[in-house]
Formats: structure tokens, C-alpha cells, sequence
């Protein structure tokens, strides 16, 4: 794998293999992690997160650090915006 917005997905599955919790087949995660654990912006996000619903997905989790959305179209998909790993484990497995 050699697009850093997978490196999101990755974690998570980490995460979920050491919590031993799952994670729903519904959510898509797009997004670069650092050294520190910050959830960096990836590129052509708009598309990624268009791909996302298209395929089916009901969630992305990208980063906060990402553009707002300029096209104006309204996405179906909920979008939730994460800036570390922390608020990644606060939201996906303390629900």
C-alpha cells in the first residue's frame, strides 16, 4: 500500500485487533497518520468520500484538517472529522 490515506484503515485495524472489538462493515476511513498520532488530510478527498457512498458506505472518518467541501453537493454519507488517535477511539469504540 502505498497511499498514505490508507494508514487510517490500518489503525483501526490495529485498534480493533488489540481491543478485540469489531468494527462496522458500514464505515470507511481515509486519511494519513503521523508520527504523533495527528490525523493529517489526505488529497482529493471530495472524491474519496464520493467513492465511499457510491460503494456503500454509511460513514467516513477523515481528518479535520481536510478542505470544507466546495462543490456544494449535499453527501449522504456521514462524514465524522478526527484530528488523533484519541478522538479516532472516542468515537469508533465509545459509542
Amino acid at each position: 500500500m502505498t497511499d498514505p490515506a490508507c494508514d487510517l484503515a490500518i489503525v483501526v485495524a490495529i485498534l480493533s485487533s488489540n481491543f478485540d472489538l469489531s468494527v462496522s462493515p458500514s464505515y470507511c476511513f481515509a486519511g494519513e497518520v503521523g508520527l504523533s498520532g495527528e490525523i493529517r488530510p489526505v488529497s482529493q478527498i471530495e472524491r474519496r468520500v464520493a467513492e465511499a457512498e457510491k460503494l456503500g458506505f454509511s460513514t467516513i472518518f477523515i481528518s479535520k484538517y481536510n478542505k470544507p467541501f466546495s462543490n456544494g453537493k449535499k453527501s449522504k454519507i456521514k462524514i465524522i472529522e478526527l484530528s488523533d488517535i484519541p478522538s479516532l477511539v472516542r468515537n469508533l469504540f465509545q459509542q
